[in-house]
């Protein structure tokens, strides 16, 4: 029951060319942006000296590497934590048209009239839009890290920009994100009339990402694994919290008629 109901919502859900644009736009802009600012920087890195990188850029560098190598890990770290944003934005357009779109179309009444859980409904919904944002932010990833490897100025510049800690953030960090931004959609989702106001109230998840990422970049947070591992961390606590309130908010027996 619960693949047949992901395959329904990603039947309707696509449907939208909007959500399509978004899946396949973005992921991949994400992906090829850094490789084109890699490309066309070699010069500048070529005659860099360390007197010329902020301290925010040295920090984030490993001993002993030259100037252009430096500039390339900083360059390549920031777009890293920047596809942990992918995970954030995907999947809130998709849950946010969920319920209410259903609504519109008339095909939630049949559907609450099933013998189906709250739960079951939920985590369907919430895994009918985690799945193709996760997907398309690993695709986007290794295509990332692919073109960053063939295009870093050493070996020692592969090592850094793929760390086991950004691997870690990425990989489990991308998932945890996009399920805490969807079960902030759904939740406002089946308490509004209109998609666009839970795209936007779900997006306030995408606040406190941006400031660890325009931090990490002004140089006033450096991230560690330590830090990283506590984020993920909380954000595991944070998803069990969110799906559980998810749950409880939904009222079935009351939804239908108040929306009518």
């Amino acid at each position: 029951m619960l693949k047949i109901l992901i395959y329904k919502e990603w039947a309707e859900v696509f449907k939208n060319r909007l959500v399509l644009f978004t899946v396949i736009f973005l992921p991949l802009l994400l992906g090829i942006l850094p490789l084109v600012m890699l490309g066309t920087m070699g010069n500048v890195t070529g005659e860099s000296s360390l007197n010329d990188i902020p301290p925010s850029a040295l920090a984030m560098c490993p001993p002993a590497l030259s100037a252009g190598e430096c500039v390339q890990v900083y360059l390549l770290s920031q777009f890293v934590l920047m596809f942990m944003l992918i995970p954030l934005v995907i999947p809130v357009s998709i849950a946010a048209y969920s319920i209410v779109g259903e609504k519109r179309v008339r095909s939630l009444e049949p559907l609450l009239a099933t013998p189906i859980t709250t739960w079951e409904l939920i985590l369907a919904k919430a895994l009918a839009a985690v799945i193709p944002a996760v997907v398309a932010s690993w695709a986007a990833f290794l295509l990332f890290a692919i073109g960053g490897v063939a295009m870093a100025a050493s070996p020692a510049v592969v090592r850094a920009f793929l760390h086991p800690m950004w691997l870690l953030a990425v990989v489990v960090g991308g998932p945890l994100l996009a399920l805490l931004s969807v079960s902030l959609a759904l939740m406002v989702s089946s308490r509004v009339n209109d998609p666009r106001v839970a795209e936007q109230l779900a997006g306030v998840v995408a606040v406190p990402l941006l400031a660890l990422l325009f931090g990490q970049m002004s140089g006033f947070l450096v991230l560690n694994r330590n830090l990283v591992l506590v984020f993920l961390l909380v954000l595991a606590l944070l998803d069990a919290v969110m799906l559980y309130f998810t749950v409880r908010v939904f009222d079935r027996e009351n939804i239908l008629t108040r929306w009518r």
